[in-house]
């Protein structure tokens, strides 16, 4: 069994918010990022209606007025529905109101207001629950595997741990085998010397995600190298930060928001072309995010840039490329669907899963290495929860235009 061991500081947040219920202008006017993206001219287009995202983090409290009515608990497998919707820190329950929520009640309204959300709550680390408690709580690998076979387009999930674990991969393949878009945070080690970037977001087949702040900056938390595939609102807005559920907390920051931000923009995206594969709405992200430097030359920090999905909604006549052509094939390894032989996605039987050696792994230089080389499953060991406080730094993009970095790019 690996045990994780914290890699980040501990879930933190500054100051206690507004409650809910007060004025949705109090919490979702500083949700900065929805007037650049021009999310009421999205919605108009497209509120992600028809798309649901498994979100696995610490549970998801479907009670928060923003969750009501968002949250599908009885689409959530037996096999790991303990305690889905107790969510005892508050994590996994912002990052469903940043992709989901409504915005009632004063609540955090999400990115895509008409998607569902189907609850995984795993086990993390600095979890200060019973032996038994945690022994019933799944870990991230069960998760992943239990959220490939429910009806959930996208598999957010806003947590990492150090290195890989072939067991969690061969879930992610069987994930990605079924048409799943899987979106991870990078990771909140950006402050240490040699960048690095927790897993799955490291794992081939899952896009991992940057955090930036107000001013478009990468955030200076925010981990850097060679996983990060795309870059999204990540710090300045509030974040339930406890169990009680009373108030907000402010400056809830990390790469997790973003990740949820991100699964958001997809969610939009697919809404309106119910039709695309993932490869394709995986390439819509990447063909329309803000960058200044060549798409074909990634940036370490930003990835292929700022998620702009407004301009594929605006876009009637916008070309999503090839429906089984694999965007990301290069770091990938391939195209896990074209290696089945079959353009639609795995069937749920377990033996679909494709093995660890069918998909090698992404490594610091941006090579392959033979995956199974790692320690054993993450089924049974915590997972960090990415999410803190954190200074910005950096200089990058958005607007209409392009993302620009002062810092280097990155060679994959």
């Amino acid at each position: 069994m690996r045990v994780v061991t914290a890699v980040v500081g501990a879930l933190a947040a500054t100051t206690v918010g507004l409650a809910p219920g007060a004025s949705a202008d109090d919490v979702q006017s500083k949700q900065w990022y929805l007037g650049p993206m021009q999310a009421e001219k999205m919605w108009k287009v497209s509120t992600g209606e028809g798309v649901k995202v498994a979100v696995i983090d610490t549970g998801v409290n479907a009670n928060t007025p923003s969750l009501k009515g968002q949250v599908l608990t009885d689409e959530v497998p037996k096999s790991v529905a303990y305690r889905a919707t107790d969510d005892y820190v508050g994590h996994g329950t912002t990052m469903a109101e940043l992709i989901a929520g409504t915005g009632a009640g004063g609540g955090l309204k999400g990115l895509a207001p008409g998607a569902k959300i189907i609850p995984f709550r795993v086990k993390f680390d600095g979890m200060k629950r019973s032996a038994q408690e945690k022994k019933k709580t799944p870990g991230a690998t069960a998760a992943i595997r239990a959220a490939a076979d429910t009806d959930a387009k996208i598999i957010s999930m806003s947590f990492g741990s150090p290195g890989p674990d072939s067991d969690e991969q061969a879930a992610i393949n069987y994930a990605a085998s079924k048409g799943k878009l899987l979106i991870a945070a990078v990771g909140n080690d950006g402050r240490k010397s040699g960048d690095t970037i927790g897993y799955p977001a490291a794992d081939p087949y899952v896009v991992g995600v940057a955090a930036v702040d107000k001013s478009l900056s990468v955030a200076k938390f925010s981990s850097a190298g060679n996983y990060v595939d795309l870059s999204a609102p990540g710090q300045g807005f509030p974040g339930w930060c406890d169990a009680t559920f009373r108030s907000y907390c402010d400056n809830v920051n990390g790469t997790s928001s973003a990740t949820a931000i991100a699964s958001g923009a997809a969610a939009l995206i697919w809404s309106a072309h119910p039709d695309w594969t993932v490869n394709q709405v995986t390439r819509a992200l990447i063909d329309t995010a803000g960058r200044t430097w060549p798409k074909n030359k990634p940036s370490k920090y930003g990835g292929y840039g700022l998620i702009r999905p407004r301009l594929v909604l605006a876009n009637p006549a916008y070309n999503p490329g090839p429906a089984h052509v694999d965007p990301l094939a290069k770091d990938n390894g391939g195209d896990l669907l074209a290696k089945s032989g079959s353009s639609t996605p795995a069937s749920s039987s377990p033996a679909a899963a494709s093995t660890p050696s069918q998909a090698p792994e992404k490594t610091s230089t941006g090579g392959t290495s033979a995956a199974g080389s790692s320690t054993h499953s993450s089924n049974d060991s915590n997972t960090t929860l990415w999410i803190t406080l954190a200074a910005v730094a950096a200089i990058l993009v958005i607007g209409g235009g392009a993302v620009a970095l002062v810092r280097a790019g990155r060679a994959r």
